[in-house]
């Protein structure tokens, strides 16, 4: 382990410690929360487990609203996102979210204050918490961690990926996995292991595409295309969240001609990114990120009786409406 490595997991250490003695103490909101996290920055399906989670919820008829952070945003303060919005205000991610669950999602760096927005302006409700397993200063009523085998064997920020050890795992209500996990860490970890699929739509792909993404983990990306009889005529890989310019476009269309490719292929973040940039690559084609969970149904059925049974004043914001 590096030497800032070491800190880091120090650092995580005694922050949980503190929060697990009551030294620190979480806020409450009048709402349920979920909490949809990791161990380690990017790339574990955070964003698409989040938006599955809430097709799932729709499906019951349960009112729902998600807060978030807002990663990369210029803008501060608790914000109700604007679908047709910029990332530049709002975050790529909750402008995706909000996109695709046609729900309220808020951002604010304090997610007590953006889920005393959503009670303010929506009501009681119940608040998925997106990427929250390390914001220990908002109280959750279940908590899932989405975990991969990779970090099993990763180190601490900044030389590796995690920002808390797998031992913290033991502060989950479920664990949420695409990998086939060590069956001996999941007898020590005994908590109720959730099987996700992940795959990738992309709908009349060009047959010689550049493919481009600025994310956390382009290599898996890259790998589900060619998993789906996709192979690129080249590619170009940006840092995560990347917000396009002309400059870019101009790469693009030149590695386009080298490799006399007949057009693009990106993923939906980075077509919000790419903003008034998009028309200037078609054509161009946007994958999407499908998930899947095994025994869906049963799954939150579990989670929303956990709930409850932990408190019962939810039982009624937990129910369906019409």
């Amino acid at each position: 382990m590096s030497v800032l490595g070491s800190i880091y997991g120090s650092a995580a250490y005694t922050r949980n410690a503190l929060y697990d003695r009551g030294l620190l103490h979480s806020r409450h909101l009048e709402g349920p929360v979920i909490s949809v996290g990791n161990l380690s920055v990017g790339g574990s399906g955070k964003t698409p487990f989040t938006i599955l989670l809430g097709k799932l919820l729709k499906s019951r008829g349960i009112k729902f609203d998600v807060l978030s952070r807002g990663y990369g945003r210029d803008s501060r303060g608790v914000l109700l996102v604007d679908p047709s919005g910029s990332p530049r205000e709002f975050g790529d991610e909750p402008i995706l979210i909000a996109r695709t669950l046609q729900a309220p999602v808020i951002v604010g760096k304090s997610r007590h204050e953006a889920g005393l927005f959503a009670e303010r302006k929506f009501g009681p409700q119940l608040h998925i918490l997106d990427d929250g397993f390390q914001h220990r200063s908002l109280a959750r009523d279940f908590d899932i961690v989405l975990v991969s085998s990779r970090d099993m064997d990763d180190g601490f920020l900044p030389a590796g990926r995690l920002r808390e050890p797998p031992s913290s795992l033991r502060r989950a209500d479920a664990v949420v996995t695409a990998d086939h996990l060590s069956q001996t860490f999941l007898l020590h970890l005994n908590k109720p292991v959730l099987t996700i699929r992940r795959s990738i739509v992309v709908e009349t792909p060009p047959t010689r595409p550049i493919v481009f993404c600025g994310i956390a983990r382009p290599a898996i990306f890259l790998s589900q295309l060619r998993a789906a009889g996709i192979e690129p005529a080249g590619e170009m890989v940006f840092r995560d969240h990347h917000r396009y310019g002309p400059r870019d476009v101009q790469s693009l269309q030149k590695l386009r001609g080298q490799r006399q490719a007949n057009g693009f292929i990106t993923t939906e973040k980075d077509a919000i990114n790419l903003r008034e940039q998009l028309g200037s690559l078609g054509p161009i084609a946007i994958a999407q990120v499908t998930m899947e969970l095994d025994d869906s149904a049963n799954a939150v059925d579990a989670m929303l009786r956990m709930i409850s049974s932990r408190s019962p004043r939810h039982e009624k914001i937990l129910s369906a409406h019409e």
